[in-house]
């Protein structure tokens, strides 16, 4: 009953808040963070697997009731071009693994039997109204809810099952189309199938357009199967032709590397660079020339503890990212509020973990970021060895994120962690008075605060006793923003 009147309530918010009307956009004075309904934003969230529309076994209602619930403002679903297995990457209850008979795809199905695992094949050139009935109730459900939806129209097929299983595949179509090796499927090589995957994104372009909670992205994890750029920059283009004449123009993302890699020469259209698994961070500093929003849009693969996710969410946003995603596997068709504990994953997520990644984007929205850089000049020395990343406008504000630290991926993630901590921190500060408060990152509360004049130069703080990771709050003139 209490879920049920919350998402009343939801509803109620959504209808009756002053939106600007626009879609998410690059922010005009600071275009490496979002402006959407008339604020400054920065995404964060921590998402289910990206079967979310294409799983009718899936409540997204109480999915997204949940996300809503911790103040977590972003999802990433999948198009339903591509589709898992269960067998797939050994993620128990796998929501981009529908049962047989249960996959929302958004091309029909024929009359003639021979789906791979059940029911009849696509006809690719035809497309499902219920599938994209099901993907604009998702949207504007999102929407009432604040949160903003990645669209992910492509992904490549990382292996032989996967191929068996794609409507795009010519054993799964009575169309003749897809009659090649998996790692061609998405390229320029095959003009009947490029052809069909165009008349897709045009037709997603255009059930879409009337809402301003979405971004497209290309294609997932484009550095495998095959997929090649040229093809990815005419889905772009594509894109935007089908908009030019539509009220409503909207941000694309292209998923640009696992790790790091610099972006030499982007597709002038393109706005949001997404990248995969940054430990440490240092793709946003290596891609700060684009002047665009750096993303993480997925995590994982680093064990299942909460830190692992938490410290990498704070070093990624705090080292200038503007979107943050970690993949969470406790959200499956049969727990759709994110309550799994005992999964088997490659990754990590948790209801306490979504609550703490809340309380980093709180701590974000309580300075005007808009005005902030990465800072790697303000923190002298950190005792104890502990890992610190900063954000400032320098005389103005600071955040500062400090951990004990860890490996990419530690094999026994206990033998890092430190119960009780006490840290001194060097900070090169103007001259001024502040006030300084430490955050405690996992129940947002402040551990202790104090206000100081200083004279210029450097000055030593002593923070409280923490677990594991604290962050620092510092704005001159003792104003904080609310």
């Amino acid at each position: 009953m209490a879920r049920t009147i919350f998402s009343v309530l939801l509803v109620i918010a959504g209808a009756a808040r002053s939106a600007s009307g626009e879609p998410l956009a690059l922010h005009p004075a600071n275009g490496r963070y979002f402006l959407w309904r008339g604020s400054p934003t920065i995404l964060v969230t921590s998402g289910e697997h990206y079967g979310a529309v294409l799983n009718l076994d899936f409540d997204y209602s109480r999915y997204l009731d949940a996300l809503a619930a911790d103040g977590l403002n972003h999802t990433r679903t999948f198009s339903g071009t591509y589709r898992e297995i269960p067998a797939s990457f050994k993620i128990t209850d796998n929501t981009l693994a529908p049962k047989p008979n249960r996959f929302a795809c958004p091309w029909a199905r024929s009359d003639r039997p021979g789906y791979f695992d059940g029911g009849n094949k696509f006809d690719l050139s035809r497309f499902e109204p219920a599938y994209f009935e099901r993907l604009k109730a998702f949207t504007a459900a999102a929407d009432r809810r604040g949160i903003v939806v990645e669209m992910t129209l492509f992904c490549p097929l990382y292996n032989d099952d996967l191929w068996k299983a794609s409507p795009m595949n010519a054993a799964n179509n009575v169309n003749g189309v897809g009659d090649c090796p998996r790692t061609e499927v998405l390229t320029l090589e095959h003009p009947r199938l490029l052809e069909i995957q165009t008349a897709l994104v045009k037709k997603f372009v255009l059930e879409l357009n009337a809402y301003d909670n979405f971004y497209f992205e290309v294609c997932n994890e484009p550095y495998f199967g095959g997929v090649t750029e040229p093809w990815q920059h005419r889905i772009v283009d594509t894109i935007v032709a089908a908009e030019r004449e539509l009220p409503k123009q909207h941000l694309i993302s292209l998923n640009v590397a696992n790790g790091r890699k610099k972006v030499e020469k982007p597709h002038p259209c393109v706005s949001i660079f997404n990248f995969h698994y940054c430990v440490p961070p240092d793709t946003v500093e290596l891609n700060d020339h684009l002047g665009k929003v750096i993303g993480e849009n997925e995590t994982g693969f680093r064990g299942k503890h909460d830190f692992l996710y938490r410290s990498e969410g704070w070093d990624f946003l705090l080292a200038g990212g503007g979107l943050y995603n970690n993949l969470d596997y406790s959200f499956t068709a049969k727990h759709p509020e994110g309550t799994l504990s005992d999964y088997q994953s490659p990754g990590g997520g948790s209801p306490q973990l979504r609550k703490q990644l809340s309380i980093l984007k709180r701590f974000l929205e309580g300075f005007d970021f808009v005005r902030m850089k990465p800072d790697r000049d303000v923190v002298k020395r950190v005792s104890g060895g502990l890992s610190a990343q900063a954000l400032s406008e320098p005389g103005r504000a600071y955040a500062i994120y400090l951990h004990v630290p860890i490996p990419n991926k530690p094999k026994e993630v206990d033998k890092f962690l430190q119960d009780r901590s006490t840290v001194t921190l060097q900070i090169d500060l103007p001259k001024g008075k502040y006030t300084a408060e430490w955050v405690d990152t996992k129940n947002g509360e402040i551990a202790r605060a104090e206000t100081f004049t200083h004279g210029g130069g450097t000055r030593t703080l002593a923070s409280p006793q923490f677990c594991i990771d604290i962050a620092l709050r510092i704005v001159a003139d003792g104003r904080l923003q609310q």
